[in-house]
């Protein structure tokens, strides 16, 4: 049952906690959305790609923890949804301790954890709100599912080839260089 819609979106009758956490669970997966976007698209350097994604990581915790709640009031309706929060959060810690512990081969880890968290955070909001959104509205039900992953697999991929490339010409000019 409904309360209401926003933009076209139905809001739950669930009571004031759940109305309250879905304010919450909004603002976080909206600033993770935007957060994960400035990350993936930043030079992989110190300054903004760090930043943006420790932003992303954050929000990403307010996303799971929020729909852990939601789930907790409407299991039925919204475990499928705490399952995919679990895995979005899991990949995007996996992702940044990959970062924070630098063994050998990291960016990769990270690349795939990061990339794969902001995968699983799109496909929970078009899971939840393809069938109310013009265009995905005429999608099968199984493309909310499907679609961000095989958008996103191909251009975790190219990064990660991107980086392998950069890491490789930096090897081999380092070992081109004389002895001091």
């Amino acid at each position: 049952m409904a309360a209401g819609d926003i933009l076209g979106l139905p809001i739950p009758d669930a009571g004031p906690v759940f109305a309250a956490t879905l304010v919450v669970h909004v603002t976080s997966g909206l600033t993770a959305v935007a957060a994960g976007a400035l990350a993936a698209t930043a030079k992989k350097r110190p300054g903004r790609h760090p930043r943006a994604g420790h932003v992303y990581l954050i929000a990403l915790a307010g996303v799971f923890t929020t729909a852990t709640i939601m789930a907790t009031i409407r299991w039925h309706e919204d475990a499928h949804l705490f399952a995919i929060a679990l895995v979005a959060f899991g990949l995007g810690l996996y992702g940044y301790r990959a970062r924070r512990r630098r063994r050998a081969g990291w960016p990769l880890h990270h690349a795939t954890g990061t990339g794969g968290s902001y995968i699983a955070l799109l496909t929970g909001f078009y899971v939840d709100n393809g069938a109310f959104l013009p265009v995905w509205n005429r999608l099968p039900h199984l493309t909310y599912w499907l679609l961000p992953t095989i958008v996103g697999t191909p251009l975790i991929w190219l990064a990660l080839h991107r980086l392998t490339r950069q890491n490789q010409r930096t090897s081999s000019s380092l070992e081109a260089r004389p002895p001091p």
